[in-house]
């Protein structure tokens, strides 16, 4: 039932009612109800109507406005990310590319100072430039409803991984979405994906598998892959921008996060823990 059937049905329903309470009052009722008691009963009549079925209406017009406003809502969020989208791309894309030209004329130089210097900048304009094209990317898809269910979201972004790269994830996931605060999820979601591309990017794995699990006073996410593992201390790598972004990320709400080798398995694991939390929060506020 659409808007403007519902606001003629408001209009005509007390009508119709009026009119057939007279028409069965003076055809069949008059010898048994007097002509007082008549009109107070027509007022009585329509009261009831209306609270069986006008009522109903309004409920679902407010339905209807209520869906039009998060529609509304929805289009302008969309329209404020490509706006960003198209910044983005317009000045700091640009801007990285216009870096990766001059990079290259240190190429030309025989010089193995500017050879190393021109590995590391290229490189280092490369991932950066990778980092500004995901954000564009997803600036402009439309942004996840907050109605879904978590675990769809990240059903969804295994998904779009598989799609992209060609290797399996596995998702075993048993946080509930009250868990985990809108924030939360907000900045899970940034972690697991940047996790996912570090995989894709240096891992060269064939199963990858996220698994999310209860813990007392808190969960745990544990990102898992088989591929060739690392060497030394990946998070103190100076060329690692995603995994130095997620351990700020983790450290700035209070989570643990650790990467390690076990077996033939890599693993990253971010955990939140309510002591640990706690104690984040009033270290940094005596900070």
């Amino acid at each position: 039932m659409n808007y403007k059937m519902i606001k003629i049905l408001i209009l005509f329903i007390p009508t119709l009612t009026i009119g057939v309470w007279e028409f069965v009052r003076h055809e069949y009722l008059l010898p048994y109800i007097s002509m007082e008691l008549g009109n107070w009963l027509a007022p009585i009549l329509v009261f009831l109507v209306s609270i069986t079925l006008l009522l109903k209406l309004f409920g679902k017009m407010e339905e209807l406005q209520q869906q039009l406003l998060k529609e509304q809502a929805a289009k302008t969020v969309l329209q404020e990310r490509e706006i960003i989208a198209q910044e983005l791309h317009d000045g700091i894309a640009q801007s990285l590319f216009l870096l990766s030209v001059k990079v290259d004329r240190i190429k030309n130089t025989d010089n193995n100072e500017n050879s190393t210097l021109y590995t590391s900048l290229r490189m280092t304009a490369q991932q950066i430039n990778e980092y500004v094209r995901q954000a564009i990317c997803s600036l402009r898809q439309p942004p996840q409803s907050e109605t879904l269910v978590w675990q769809s979201s990240i059903q969804h972004l295994a998904e779009l991984f598989e799609d992209e790269s060609g290797q399996r994830v596995r998702i075993d996931w048993n946080i509930r979405d009250e868990d985990l605060s809108t924030k939360e999820k907000v900045e899970l979601y940034s972690s697991i994906r940047e996790g996912l591309q570090n995989i894709r990017k240096h891992a060269d794995a064939e199963l990858i598998s996220i698994e999310g699990e209860h813990i007392p006073g808190g969960w745990k996410v544990l990102i898992t892959d088989d591929g060739k593992g690392f060497t030394g201390q990946p998070l103190e790598y100076p060329e690692r921008f995603g995994l130095k972004i997620m351990k700020e990320r983790a450290e700035r709400l209070g989570w643990l996060m650790k990467l390690s080798r076990e077996g033939q398995q890599t693993i990253l694991c971010i955990e939140k823990r309510e002591d640990v939390a706690y104690a984040a929060h009033s270290n940094s506020n005596r900070g």
